[in-house]
């Protein structure tokens, strides 16, 4: 499934692209009167993409796509090692296979120039990596809504034409049942009924990732590729990936990701290095932390300075716990990105092994009167919102969890 960029005569997928995109309803941005004159109106459920963000020009996205209530409806994952791990893709995902390898042969005559880089079909989620190769006649989500629209034509065909029931035709496949909790085993052709739609409720249509940065589109390319490994250690250690709000850490609320036992390690001790270390004070003090690891200390560190960061990376990669706190590393409960939200890279592999524990406090700590204390002893007095009084109340904060061994 890699590089796949394939062109696609099939007249009959070009037709049943056509009339999806001839069925959909095109977002119309309306005016409205301010004190500035007419501007167009926000429409506060869709504007929480990039601000200021061209989405018809030239660019490359990773789209991810989940379905309603992540039914694993386009296959199965097999692995007989993480190593080891693909999908096996079902009949239906072999045809939302054929409709996005498609895609560019379809809108190039539309004056949509595009280019798939990458693409991995999960059991419950699709992952793109798409180039925009010029600017569009309208923004990459018409291409997006289109595809969306046309798998849910294709499941219609497949499984609801002919006044069959699609609990029926579902029934001798194990990919298309789900278990919950409080409703038992319920079959995919009820969720779909109560939707109309094979995919996620999402106002926005879809998630995605733009890239900014150099080296950002080989991520991009290598998390889409490893997807099916990492879902093997996701299912091996659900509770590691797992966003868990309002835990008291310290006495203080914090959002925390990956394995919250290591907060209970009888040693641990804060990473800390001024800014003023020079190279040599700062390779003294890695051999000394990485000893210390190796005999069971757990350091907690905001990672803030470059000797911090050097240090944290090499416990890190020494296979040894650590405990990192967070700025703002972590998207809010109503953020769209908060439900797709996982570790990425070295991080995630930390986790999967129970070696990383990731916190970010909540406000309370930053207006907490004995932390702007502690803050006003080392700098004086900061406006709560700067960079340096926040780093400072990081460090505060790693303070008083090692404090709490002694």
């Amino acid at each position: 499934m890699r590089n796949i960029g394939i062109e696609c005569k099939d007249e009959a997928y070009t037709y049943l692209l056509m009339t999806s995109i001839n069925d959909m309803t095109e977002y119309k941005p309306q005016k409205e009167l301010t004190d500035d004159g007419w501007r167009y109106k926000i429409d506060t459920n869709r504007h929480h993409r990039e601000k200021h963000w061209d989405y018809r020009g030239r660019a490359i996205y990773h789209f991810t796509l989940v379905v309603a209530e992540s039914f694993p409806l386009f296959g199965q994952l097999e692995a007989p090692t993480p190593q080891e791990a693909h999908i096996k893709l079902n009949d239906f995902c072999k045809q939302v296979w054929r409709i996005l390898k498609g895609m560019p042969s379809f809108y190039l005559p539309k004056g949509y120039a595009l280019k798939i880089i990458a693409a991995q079909i999960m059991p419950d989620h699709i992952h793109l990596v798409l180039q925009v190769l010029e600017s569009l006649p309208q923004s990459i989500g018409t291409v997006i809504r289109g595809f969306k629209v046309a798998c849910t034509k294709t499941y219609k065909e497949m499984y609801m034409g002919g006044g069959e029931n699609a609990t029926e035709m579902h029934s001798n496949d194990s990919t298309t049942g789900i278990h919950n909790s409080d409703r038992g085993f319920v079959h995919f052709a009820r969720i779909f009924a109560s939707t109309g739609s094979i995919w996620q409720p999402d106002v926005a249509y879809y998630h995605e990732r733009i890239l900014h940065s150099p080296g950002q589109l080989q991520r991009m390319i290598d998390y889409v590729h490893d997807n099916p490994r990492r879902a093997v250690l996701k299912r091996a250690n659900p509770q590691l990936f797992k966003l868990h709000q309002r835990v008291q850490v310290a006495g203080f609320s914090c959002t925390t990701l990956g394995n919250q036992f290591l907060l209970d390690y009888p040693m641990k001790a804060m990473l800390q290095c001024s800014r003023r270390l020079t190279q040599t004070e700062i390779d003294k003090k890695h051999e000394h932390c990485l000893a210390e690891a190796e005999r069971g200390m757990v350091f907690v560190s905001a990672g803030i300075s470059e000797g911090e960061k050097q240090i944290c990376r090499a416990i890190r990669e020494a296979g040894y716990p650590l405990i990192i706190l967070l700025k703002d590393g972590f998207p809010k409960e109503k953020d769209p990105h908060y439900k797709y939200f996982k570790p990425q890279g070295v991080y995630f592999e930390a986790c999967a092994a129970g070696r990383l524990l990731l916190i970010e406090p909540n406000e309370d700590l930053y207006e907490d009167k004995d932390i702007e204390a502690q803050v006003f002893r080392k700098a004086g007095t900061l406006p709560h919102d700067t960079l340096r009084y926040r780093f400072l109340a990081l460090n505060a904060l790693a303070q008083l969890i090692t404090q709490s061994d002694q």
